[in-house]
């Protein structure tokens, strides 16, 4: 076969099938590299994101959280629905979608139907959501907050609406609660026994005759008496202002939390 060549010839070399070996072998790897490179940016790319033009499916999961709070007379039923992307793979997730808050009372209906409708729109935004939660819960009542069940302060029933989407995130996944360690678990029930001990003991004191007060070590644990639901603390305890829950006491002339450990003398 005839090659006509048209340019100058200006050096030449004789190559052996041992180089043409050698040429190809290199790139027969790059050749595989990227095609390995490709594939996985090519499935990476199959992921679905949350946003804004995803439609509604016919059914979504969902979850309803109870409100009965004090400044409104009727209890508040918050519906957070989710929808499932990428489901049946191994990026399959769980992301909020839609939010709903129904309510017997009426006095409070304006700025639901505000707060919910943008509250979705941000859902189906995507991204991280999660920063609704620390907007919610900053929000404050100018009247004053008050107390849910076992003790813990909601400064507003904004802060209380933004604690439910805190749980509802923490229950998909997008949101964790810091781990304590065991030797924090391990001071905080050893705080709470001997407070229940030191008090327990103080009342039985108070309330046996003189000739029984060798017995009152025994009944300690019978007059000690708890509030709040799950986890309860003593009906004298303040408010820590680190966990914003009613379970600070005083021990040994140290205002102590039995919820987060947090002492005052450090």
């Amino acid at each position: 076969m005839a090659v006509k060549i048209d340019k100058k010839i200006k050096s030449y070399a004789v190559v052996t099938p041992e180089d043409k070996a050698r040429e190809s072998q290199p790139a027969q790897t790059g050749a595989s590299v990227a095609r390995e490179t490709a594939e996985a940016e090519s499935a990476k790319d199959n992921v679905i994101q949350m946003h804004e033009k995803i439609e509604r499916p016919e059914v979504l999961i969902g979850s309803t959280y109870k409100i009965k709070s004090p400044l409104v007379e009727h209890a508040m039923y918050v519906t957070i629905n989710d929808i499932v992307l990428n489901a049946g793979t191994e990026h399959e997730s769980r992301r909020p979608f839609e939010i709903f808050i129904n309510s017997k009372s009426m006095e409070h209906f304006q700025w639901i139907v505000a707060l919910t409708r943008i509250m979705s729109a941000v859902f189906r935004k995507g991204g991280d959501v999660t920063f609704l939660v620390e907007e919610m819960k900053a929000v404050f009542d100018p009247k004053g907050g008050y107390f849910k069940a076992g003790g813990v302060y909601m400064p507003s029933l904004v802060a209380e609406l933004g604690m439910i989407v805190e749980d509802h995130l923490k229950t998909i996944g997008m949101l964790r609660d810091p781990e304590m360690s065991e030797h924090q678990r391990a001071l905080i029930a050893e705080k709470r026994r001997a407070y229940e001990e030191h008090e327990g003991s103080k009342k039985n004191a108070e309330i046996a005759p003189p000739a029984d007060r060798s017995t009152a070590e025994g009944r300690a644990e019978e007059v000690i008496e708890v509030t709040g639901e799950g986890v309860s603390f003593p009906p004298s305890a303040t408010m820590c202002h680190k966990c914003s829950t009613k379970a600070l006491v005083l021990m040994d002339g140290c205002a102590t939390c039995l919820n987060c450990g947090y002492s005052k003398c450090g």
